[in-house]
């Protein structure tokens, strides 16, 4: 059963998607028996500044959200009416977040690939019925260890309705808590550019150095912090 399902979803999945809309994964999982459906992804892989967010999201297998599509294609606002939507559907969600220095102790990656395991286990702990007929859909990489069956999907946020949420509970997490660092570092702007290295970022680099929320193991990210 599940090879039969891998089989649909590793070679198709954009061909998929495309004629089935974004719950067609999700739905084929369901009719060979899997369920719950748990969706993961992260924001904040990239910046060189602020915490990175994973989120894992199981949508109730009748919701069908309104606007749902991938973060980095909806504005600020669609997003929050999205995660506002998705909170109305009682979808079951969990984020885990690493903070600037753990990134820099440890890496990314590993935190980015632990987070979606430590994620998709949150959620797993609060769903209704059998957690061993569990799967977990990734965004573009296979993550090894997930507390249950799993498949990665390439450009998954933008054909996987599940995923496609993770990364909306992920990116408006993630903004709330840059605009609360902007409000102790107004000089680096982050509610701008969110801590990603744009040119008004390098430029307040460049006149104040780092704060605590750098990377510093960020090539970008002048040494020695304030």
């Amino acid at each position: 059963m599940t090879a039969r399902v891998l089989a649909s979803l590793r070679p198709r999945a954009a061909r998929l998607s495309r004629s089935s809309g974004m719950y067609a994964a999700e739905s084929a999982l369901r009719r060979n028996g899997f369920g719950p459906v748990v969706g993961v992804d992260e924001a904040g892989r990239g910046p060189c500044a602020g915490p990175l967010v994973v989120a894992a999201v199981a949508l109730p297998a009748t919701a069908r959200i309104q606007g749902l599509a991938d973060s980095k294609l909806l504005s600020e606002s669609a997003r929050e009416q999205v995660f506002a939507a998705l909170r109305r559907s009682r979808a079951i969600d969990a984020t885990v977040v690493y903070e600037a220095a753990e990134i820099d102790r440890r890496g990314v990656g590993v935190c980015n690939q632990e987070g979606m395991r430590r994620a998709a286990a949150r959620v797993l702990a609060q769903v209704a019925g059998n957690p061993s007929l569990a799967y977990a859909l990734t965004d573009g990489f296979t993550i090894r260890g997930m507390p249950c069956p799993s498949a990665a999907v390439i450009k998954g946020d933008r054909h996987v309705a599940a995923i496609a949420a993770a990364g909306v509970v992920a990116k408006v997490t993630r903004d709330r808590m840059m605009y609360r660092l902007h409000e102790i570092y107004p000089e680096y702007g982050f509610a701008d550019h969110k801590g990603y290295g744009t040119a008004a970022h390098s430029a307040a680099l460049e006149r104040y150095g780092s704060c605590r929320e750098h990377r510093m193991s960020y090539s970008n990210v002048p040494s020695g912090s304030r």
